[in-house]
């Protein structure tokens, strides 16, 4: 008899573990279960480019043609709201109950909400699912100044989203820089200048008090100061969604618990993605996530151990006509020393060693120059017997190369 794999959640997880059950278990049945009304999209896209087509093919994960190649069932509009792991069954929104040998719980996470006096008020938005992002462009459609409150790379792109669009456009970071997670304090008050030299308010250091109005938003009080603006938007980081899993056995602590394997603790239940908590860590990004989602697959259907390695970070900025990625650790604090290469044509790349390995990199240049520093980082080659402290970036990558090709 076929085996049945239900796949709760439709983002980029889902859909690498649908492909790899496939590709190990050619005659099972597959279900993917959304809760949208949509096949599985790439949601990079809700902030990155809000403006274009996001119901156009191309936002699409994949094709709906590659479902039906693969044979795999997309349920979308069908939210699961109850799971029973001792029936191995779950429970749409409906009241339709589907049978599993194996299950991947695949519910992402929701945008952290914003607690304020005001928050509540019309006018305020966070972008998380599709509707949300056509709701938000349908209510700017006549506004005139936009506040956005966060300075991670979600927010910024938003902001620029809006910024290209003739908006007036504020941004509130309460941390001392924008993407502090990822950049440098010289790169990150370059991105600031460059954000500001393009017309933009950048506030960071600063707290939001209240958003003012009577029904809609008139205006945020900053910094015990009232800036008028006539919408509110807030990316100011995830939480993942375990809602559905709390009143079963399955493990949760910030995340689902799994282990190298992307099994819960609970017998033919797995996890993957933003939902996932591996080795005490909750990734919420898209490599992760995809390599997740491939592990999971490949063990669920197959007599396998395929294990999870940590994905390198990497991040890609190009807004604001302003381009850079940071990949790895770059974090300074954490490392015993970093070599920076920078001129006067404003080319700026560092780098971050520990334990006599490359662990990061920040560079402002396109997503093709960081993929010699993720090889190095990746093989961990070995930097002793270089003289860290009179090398150049191009010297030390040069020579990286060449130990690579040493080993290889």
């Amino acid at each position: 008899m076929n085996k049945n794999y239900c796949i709760i959640g439709s983002g980029v997880a889902a859909v690498n573990a649908a492909k790899a059950i496939r590709d190990h278990d050619k005659e099972a049945n597959i279900h993917v279960f959304g809760a949208e009304k949509s096949l599985p999209y790439n949601r990079i896209k809700l902030s990155k480019d809000l403006y274009s087509d996001l119901h156009a093919e191309k936002v699409l994960i994949k094709k709906e043609k590659w479902y039906q190649d693969q044979n795999i069932l997309v349920h979308i509009d069908s939210k699961i709201t109850a799971l029973n792991t001792d029936m191995h069954e779950i429970v749409t929104e409906s009241g339709e109950i589907y049978s599993y040998d194996k299950l991947l719980i695949c519910t992402g996470s929701q945008n952290r909400k914003l607690t304020i006096d005001g928050a509540e008020k019309k006018g305020v938005f966070t972008i998380r699912e599709m509707q949300e992002a056509d709701d938000f462009k349908a209510f700017i459609e006549d506004k005139q100044h936009v506040v956005n409150i966060g300075g991670g790379i979600q927010g910024l792109e938003t902001a620029w989203s809006i910024h290209k669009q003739g908006k007036q456009v504020s941004i509130i970071e309460a941390a001392p820089r924008l993407m502090a997670r990822q950049l440098d304090e010289k790169t990150s008050e370059l991105l600031k200048m460059k954000i500001e030299a393009a017309g933009v308010q950048v506030l960071v250091n600063s707290s939001i008090e209240k958003i003012n109005g009577e029904a809609d938003v008139a205006g945020i009080v900053v910094n015990h100061q009232e800036l008028a603006c006539d919408s509110v938007i807030y990316a100011i980081g995830v939480i993942p969604n375990v809602e559905l899993v709390k009143n079963t056995d399955i493990a949760v602590n910030r995340g689902i618990i799994v282990n190298d394997r992307m099994q819960t603790t609970v017998a033919d239940v797995y996890a993957a993605g933003d939902v996932a908590e591996w080795n005490g860590e909750v990734a919420a990004l898209w490599n992760p996530a995809m390599d997740q989602g491939k592990v999971a697959g490949k063990n669920m259907a197959a007599a396998s151990s395929l294990t999870y390695q940590r994905s390198i970070p990497l991040t890609v900025f190009n807004a604001f006509d302003f381009a850079l990625f940071s990949i790895g650790l770059v974090d300074e604090n954490q490392c015993d020393t970093t070599i920076i290469e920078e001129d006067e044509a404003g080319n700026y790349t560092r780098v971050f060693i520990k334990d006599e390995k490359m662990v990061g990199a920040i560079s402002l240049e396109g997503v093709v120059a960081s993929l010699p520093y993720k090889a190095a980082i990746e093989n961990e080659v070995s930097l002793a017997g270089i003289e860290l402290g009179q090398v150049t970036v191009s010297e030390l990558m040069s020579q990286l190369k060449k130990r690579q090709k040493l080993s290889a």
